[in-house]
């Protein structure tokens, strides 16, 4: 009788710890078209980018419009970058709310078991939602141009103007994705988003000259980003000109992504 020798066990393959940066991108981009498809299946998510430039925009100048500039159509140049700029950035609110979401249904659980580079799954929503940015852009300029908005700098400086845009929401989405992965809920969230946004519109040059303001509220709204970022759409869209406004905004987009990305990726790691 010959004896029975047990099967040689194969040798398991070594898990990698590190994602090649090939591998990375080709993770943000399938975490990226989940997004989008999360989108499609969820219409809803494009009620506050389409509603919001419908009803603020003729509101506030038909409100404001005779009293700030003594006619609305006089009042579009100043207020539609300040439209554009409340929209996109209520907008880019939602990007960590819906990663909160997520991380409370147990979506993430998932991806943590996978061999995949942690800043794919916050990555891929953050560009998914530059489509969501793009809707709110146009169609804040299209019911401005409607309403009898002539922009100065014709089409070139409408374009520069709404990437601008884009780029500053898509930075500023990085300080809510970093808020969606420390805060317990997304109503909590949605909460303090709230509190932090509406100040900083509010309190800067968006709808108002900062000549009209008090001189302890004029010296905030000079230092206010949210001015910045106004004044460079205003020169860009109103007079075609890249001015030292300009290189402020997107200073301050890459100081945003420099310091809140690598947060939001240790609060990420925290999470799993």
């Amino acid at each position: 009788m010959t004896a029975l020798t047990a099967p040689e066990r194969m040798p398991l393959p070594e898990l990698r710890s590190r994602v090649s940066p090939r591998e990375t991108l080709r993770q943000i981009l399938l975490m990226t078209g989940r997004a989008v498809q999360k989108m499609r299946r969820n219409p809803e998510q494009f009620f506050d980018v389409t509603l919001q430039p419908l009803l603020f925009t003729p509101m506030f100048g038909l409100i404001f419009g005779g009293a700030i500039a003594g006619d609305v159509s006089d009042y579009l140049p100043l207020l539609v970058p300040g439209i554009l700029v409340q929209t996109s950035l209520t907008t880019c609110m939602a990007t960590g709310v819906t990663l909160r979401e997520d991380m409370e249904k147990g979506v993430f659980d998932r991806f943590k078991s996978l061999p995949m580079s942690r800043v794919a799954a916050l990555a891929g929503p953050a560009v998914a939602d530059t489509l969501r940015y793009t809707i709110a852009t146009t169609l804040t300029f299209l019911v401005g141009i409607a309403m009898g908005y002539r922009p100065g700098g014709g089409v070139l400086g409408v374009v520069a103007a709404g990437l601008l845009m884009i780029v500053a929401a898509w930075s500023l989405s990085w300080v809510f994705t970093f808020l969606g992965t420390i805060m317990k809920s997304a109503q909590g969230l949605q909460g303090i988003s709230m509190m932090v946004l509406f100040p900083l519109t509010f309190l800067s040059n968006a709808y108002v000259p900062t000549s009209t303001l008090p001189d302890w509220l004029e010296s905030f709204v000079q230092v206010n980003p949210v001015s910045h970022v106004v004044s460079a759409l205003r020169s860009l869209a109103n007079d075609g000109t890249v001015n030292g406004e300009v290189g402020w905004a997107l200073l301050a987009c890459a100081a945003v992504v420099a310091v809140f990305l690598p947060l939001a990726v240790r609060g990420y790691r925290r999470q799993l």
